[in-house]
This record gives structure tokens, sequence and C-alpha cells, in this order.
């Protein structure tokens, strides 16, 4: 936690977490940190339509605002909607970890609680709860898949040799990025790790979010470029506001149009 502190309580970058609209018809927020709320307002999301919340661990820049979407997706708990799924720290708590979203709130949506090799699934959402090594011992990622595509999200974690195992064949990988280059710190990924992973699974786009004080200062736009060329995976460091269209991802079918 103590890595991206001063990111958060800074917001040289906004934490907010990130949304993914129209996955089999749903809305999904992940890891809803400071400002996520507010910060969906602002870049024309409806935190009303949401779906769907997910929370990785039980550390504050990841799920301090998940109280106020899950109001927010219950038209202020007065009805019983939605989905939240959060690891064994953040539902229930876990030693010291947690918890982190009250009973009154977990009171209206569908509550899930995964731990790591956990799937679950909705509708024909395939989700499924991926290990990682953190502070939180709880803490997992996510994968994602739905119609023939698959997005990966890391969450906050060290590498380690069996990470890629558990995010290959993503369209889309998301990954915490904390430090530039090799500059290792426990917990989280640096991007030179980072860079090994994309080298690893080969997706067709990885993100590098959840950037580092460090990161943020140190150009990382360029650290993107050059995991892009060494790797041959398009790369990108998030922005504040950004959006993709991930149909832009996902594997072209064949027509007979170019027979």
């Amino acid at each position: 936690m103590v890595a991206d502190a001063f990111a958060t309580i800074t917001q040289r970058r906004m934490t907010g977490g990130f949304r993914i609209d129209g996955i089999d018809g749903k809305n999904l927020h992940l890891d809803p940190g400071p400002g996520a709320l507010v910060r969906s307002y602002q870049f024309g999301v409806n935190p009303l339509k949401l779906h769907g919340i997910l929370v990785s661990h039980s550390h504050t820049d990841h799920y301090s605002d998940a109280e106020v979407l899950i109001e927010a997706m219950t038209r202020g708990m007065t009805r019983k909607k939605g989905l939240v799924i959060g690891s064994q720290s953040v539902i229930n708590g876990y030693k010291q970890w947690g918890p982190c979203i009250s009973h009154y709130h977990l009171s209206k949506p569908q509550v899930e609680v995964m731990e790591a090799g956990d799937i679950l699934r909705k509708d024909d959402l395939k989700i499924t709860a991926t290990p990682t090594q953190h502070g939180d011992p709880k803490n997992i990622g996510f994968r994602l898949e739905w119609d023939g595509f698959i997005l990966s999200y890391t969450s906050d974690t060290a590498y380690f040799e069996e990470l890629q195992e558990h995010h290959r064949k993503a369209d889309v990988l998301i990954a915490s990025v904390i430090r530039p280059g090799n500059e290792k710190i426990r917990g989280h990924l640096c991007a030179d790790e980072f860079q090994q992973l994309v080298d690893e699974t080969s997706p067709k786009l990885a993100i590098m979010t959840h950037l580092g004080m460090k990161l943020i200062t140190d150009h990382p736009v360029e650290e993107a470029t050059r995991i892009s060329k060494k790797t041959g995976v398009k790369t990108i460091a998030a922005r504040d506001g950004m959006v993709i269209d991930l149909d832009n991802f996902r594997a072209k079918q064949q027509t007979l149009d170019k027979y």
C-alpha cells in the first residue's frame, strides 16, 4: 500500500478504478477507489446503470468508493439489484485485512466471495479469480470471458513464475504497474516485469494502470512504447478518462467476401 499511497493521496492520477460497459450486456466497475463516483459522472458513464462491482482486495485505493457505487446501483438501497464480487478480505475480512463493505450495503445486491481459482458464471459471462502475491494475502485478480473474448486483470501483484499461466490467451491484459524499468518493489509489478508478462501471454493489447508516483513522473508513455517495441504487443499507459473500444481487439470473424 505504501507503494501507491502518494499517487492516491495527491491524485496526480485518478484512482477510481476502471469500468467496462457491455460485457454480456452488463456494465461493471472494477476496484472503485477514491473518486470512482465523481469521475464516473465527469466522464459520462452513469453509475446508476451498473450491474456489478468487483473489488480485488482490502486496500483503500481499491475499495473506498464501493459502498457509494452500491448505493447508485441499487437506486439508493431501495432495490435488490446488481452483483458485488469481492475477495474474502473485502467481504468477510481476513485477519487484519477488512472487511471493507458494510453489512447494510451488502444487503441489497447479490454478493459473491471469490478466492484464487474460483469460477463464477453469470449468464454468458465467466469470471475466474486469479492468484496474486500482495500484502493482502486474499487479493485476487479477475479474468473475464464472454462471447469468445477474454479480458484479464492482474490487480496488485508481484511477478511470480505461474502468473502468466492465469492470464494466457487474454485479448486484453490490464495490470497494475508501479515502478519504471527494473525498479522492483515488494508486492507489485515494475515495467520490466510487466514486459516479461506481456511477452509470455501475448495479448492483443496490454495496458499499464494504477501507476505509482515514480512511474507517473518518469515518462509512462515512453515506458509503454519501449514495451511495445520489445514485445511486438501494442502497450499503452492508462490516462485519466481514457476510453478503449474493446471490439477493436476482438478476433475478426472470417467472411466469404475475401474469396
